[in-house]
């Protein structure tokens, strides 16, 4: 069978079509990263995450570990994405890898798939949930794959503060007496 030829004019709309779309791609990717504001002493301290990736963290943990009561100890007291930062380093480079995809999914794309036009960062809180609650809710079990474990992360940096084990009813870990 042969194919048919292409006439060399449209070969070559479509390769600057192509170019021009890659190029605007990537104009939209680096403004959309920036304005990610770390303090500087955090910035220094990264070890598993870049900085981006942190201020997500940091978001995610308000939404995720938000405190149903006034009163109760917050995500940022208890530096949940700091500890995410540590726990990432120590992952196997092919999870933090499609982890931290993960993290780009969450901050430019789910949004964008519920029609907002704001990354998840920039988002006031009542649409944060809505994007959290998409990926929960979503039909790709990758997507509620993702949103569970990441959770889970998220809880394991949040309650591993003792400030947090009244919160569940936990009183502390019990230590026998030896006689």
């Amino acid at each position: 069978m042969k194919l048919p030829r292409l006439p060399r004019r449209k070969v070559l709309k479509a390769a600057l079509a192509f170019g021009v779309l890659g190029a605007a791609g990537s104009v939209v990717a680096v403004v959309r990263s920036r304005g990610y504001e770390v303090p500087e002493g955090v910035r220094k301290k990264l070890v598993g995450l870049e900085a981006w990736q942190y201020v997500v963290v940091q978001h995610l943990a308000r939404r995720v570990c938000a405190a149903d009561e006034p009163g109760v100890v917050t995500p940022d007291e208890t530096d949940v994405a700091g500890f995410v930062d540590a726990y990432v380093a120590n992952m196997a480079p092919r999870m933090r890898r499609d982890l931290g995809r993960f993290f780009g999914v969450i901050e430019q794309l789910a949004p964008a798939g519920l029609g907002m036009s704001s990354r998840f960062t920039r988002l006031d809180a009542r649409d944060q949930d809505r994007v959290l609650a998409s990926l929960e809710s979503s039909s790709s079990d990758l997507l509620r794959g993702g949103f569970e474990g990441l959770k889970a992360l998220l809880f394991m940096g949040y309650y591993r503060d003792a400030r947090t084990w009244s919160l569940i009813g936990y009183d502390g870990p019990r230590v026998e007496a030896r006689p």
